[in-house]
Parts: C-alpha cells; structure tokens; sequence
C-alpha cells in the first residue's frame, strides 16, 4: 500500500527537486525555479535495485541526506492539480520507503517557500551512507533498471545542474570517473 501525502488545503503546494525530478517532473505544475533547500544536502546514498539496478547489478539513486545545502529546482502545483500531483509523488517516491516527506522552507533568490522535500530514510536497508567515488562509479556503471541507466541518471542530473548554474565539483568528478570506468572492456563470465 502506498502511504498518502498530506498537505494544508489552504496552502500552495511547491514541491523541490534535487535529482530526477528536476529533469522529469512528470507532473502539471505552473512554474520552476532555481532554489536552495538548507540543512540537507543531495547525496548518491540509496542502492537502487529496481529504478536504476536490480537485485544482482544494484545502481544508486540521490537522496536529500542531512546537513549542508542543495540547489535544485522548485516547482509551483496549481490548486486543481495539488491532490493528483501529491497522489503521483507518493507513489512515484513512497512506494519503497526509501524517503519520507518533510515541509521545509526552500529559497528562491531572496524568497522563502515551504516546500514539499523527499528525505532519505536513513534506517532502510537501501541506505548506504557515505561512499567512496570509486564505489559510487561501480555502482553507476553496472545499474541499468526499469527507468534505465545510472549513468543516465548522474549525467541527466549533472547536465540539468549545470543548465542551472551549478557546478557539483564532486558529481561532475564522479561522473568522469564513471565514464572512463564505462570504457573498460567488460570481463565475461
């Protein structure tokens, strides 16, 4: 069963991205953009065994782990979309557990929203803290899922930071390597 999203009628739902929402929304909403979401910070932190890997070839797939700071994109739901984009979020996000909502201000230049957050839900297995780049390039290489490449998913994420004015020195860092790891002839079993 996949849990519900609950938000204030009265209140405007803006929903952040940090990873592949920021690319694919999927969703109706009115406007997008730029935003900084403080006290957490985007991190390849969730072995993905169905979206970006499967159970013998896991990928990894970002969540907002705590501490720091992230940019990312907001987006601005109409009211006559709010309960079908919350209803498509929760089974889109909440279907594994791998996260849970928090309202939590986001800052869009010199203004404040309270917004809809994914965090990670550190204590499910999927949860894998801090890696080294070389395991997060393993990782990226090998995971292919239901929603395709990892590696798709970190050079879409990283393409779409960029087009934002973000330079992740450490994602665009992971994402040579991961590159050149793709270049390798693969052994054969």
């Amino acid at each position: 069963m996949v849990p519900t999203i609950e938000w204030p009628a009265a209140q405007a739902l803006w929903v952040f991205a940090y990873g592949s929402l920021m690319w694919n929304p999927d969703f109706a909403f009115v406007s997008a953009h730029p935003a900084r979401l403080y006290g957490y910070h985007r991190s390849f932190c969730i072995r993905s065994i169905s979206y970006r890997g499967t159970p013998e070839r896991p990928g990894l797939v970002f969540g907002l782990d705590s501490g720091g700071s992230c940019v990312g994109r907001v987006y601005e739901v109409a009211d006559r979309y709010k309960a079908k984009v919350l209803d498509y979020l929760a089974w889109r996000e909440l279907r594994i557990e791998t996260y849970v909502t928090r309202r939590h201000p986001v800052w869009i230049g010199g203004r404040k929203v309270e917004a809809l957050c994914f965090v990670v839900n550190r204590y499910v297995s999927q949860y894998m803290g801090r890696l080294s780049v070389a395991a997060m390039a393993t990782y990226v290489d090998q995971g292919v899922g239901e929603r395709g490449p990892c590696f798709d998913y970190l050079e879409s994420t990283v393409t779409n930071l960029r087009e934002l004015g973000v330079h992740d020195h450490a994602l665009e860092r992971l994402l040579k390597v991961a590159a050149k790891q793709r270049e390798k002839p693969k052994h054969q079993a």
